[in-house]
């Protein structure tokens, strides 16, 4: 299963990078959700280290919606969805391919989007030594794998384009509420408080999603 979920990961990188408009769209929204939300602060005034945090969060969030939208859309434009129900792998495959093409496409996105948080938000303290990216890698790895399980059910009639938002916000919102708390403590300067805790938190929920998926999956994707 790993094997054709590599292969299915390098398909879906090669497809979305050479049409590039899932990526484009996922980082130009996140970008100006940030330039939005420093707009929004009067003028002098430098956002909280939390608001800072929940912000780079949630620009996270909606380019993950737009980015597994284009990677179930590749096969939904193709006809190919059937092929790969049809391929003799286990259709978990499939899911754990495009929750790993997706989690890399999302975690180049951060890469535009922390260093955009930093300047137009005026963040000056980075601290945490490896805090940060174990807390980026925890949040993202539960964005991926949920994220992969739902996408499949954004596709079809134009009606349900946006279900995939209407579903996935909710369940997200205590991954979402730990990558803030321990986004915030490495933005803060002192001690970080409870970090362990939230942390925790979220490997739980990571733990839960991956079960998830693996046994919902098969019958979302497959329409059983």
């Amino acid at each position: 299963m790993l094997r054709a979920a590599a292969v299915i990961a390098g398909k879906d990188l090669r497809l979305l990078l050479a049409g590039g408009q899932g990526m484009v769209q996922a980082l130009l929204l996140g970008l100006l959700l940030v330039f939005l939300f420093s707009l929004s602060a009067p003028a002098g005034v430098r956002p909280e280290p939390q608001a800072a945090a929940a912000i780079f969060w949630l620009a996270s969030a909606f380019a993950l919606v737009l980015i597994f939208n284009a990677l179930y859309a590749l096969e939904e434009e193709a006809g190919a969805r059937q092929g790969l129900i049809l391929a003799p792998i286990a259709t978990q495959a499939v899911w754990l391919g495009k929750a790993a093409a997706g989690g890399l496409c999302l975690l180049v996105c951060q890469l535009v989007f922390a260093p955009a948080a930093v300047v137009f938000l005026g963040q000056d303290h980075l601290g945490g030594g490896l805090l940060g990216p174990l807390s980026l890698l925890a949040v993202d790895f539960g964005l991926a794998v949920l994220g992969s399980l739902l996408g499949a059910l954004a596709q079809g009639a134009a009606a349900r384009e946006s279900l995939l938002s209407v579903v996935l916000f909710p369940l997200l919102a205590p991954v979402l509420l730990a990558g803030i708390r321990t986004m915030s403590a490495v933005l803060t300067p002192g001690p970080a408080e409870d970090v362990g805790a939230w942390l925790g938190l979220a490997g739980a929920f990571d733990a839960l999603f991956a079960g998830a998926g693996l046994i919902l999956f098969p019958h979302v994707y497959g329409g059983e």
